[in-house]
């Protein structure tokens, strides 16, 4: 698997809208890119530093990405909202195991339960 990393400054009033964007715009078009696997938005809303991961099958998956221009459509929309530039690196994952918290709901209209992710914050602030 292969990792490509991006360390965004954003200004800290335009996190929200770069996290919507992220959200309706990276995530629904990478899914449709070959070799896509996931992706995740991490962000400093006080300094508006902010680190997305997109995880590909191989380096040629996305590298491809970016050849095809898919990469650079998304980046452009996201200028009004940077207080710097953005820094890539892709890495060889080496090591993956990501964990969600399920619960459980169960349904009197069926006899099994449908797992659904519970989001937690966290906060390493003092």
């Amino acid at each position: 698997m292969f990792a490509r990393k991006i360390t965004f400054l954003f200004k800290p009033e335009n996190i929200d809208d770069a996290v919507k964007l992220f959200r309706t715009s990276v995530i629904p078009g990478a899914r449709k890119e070959k070799g896509f696997r996931g992706a995740c938005l991490m962000t400093d809303r006080p300094t508006g530093k902010s680190i997305a991961v997109t995880f590909w099958r191989n380096e040629a998956d996305a590298r491809a990405n970016e050849e095809n221009l898919f990469f650079q459509e998304q980046l452009v929309k996201f200028l009004p909202y940077f207080a710097g530039p953005p820094i890539r690196e892709g890495f060889e994952v080496s090591v993956h195991c990501m964990e969600t918290q399920l619960k459980r709901k169960s349904s009197k209209k069926s006899t099994h339960s449908t797992p659904r992710a519970e989001a937690r914050p966290h906060s390493f602030r003092k």
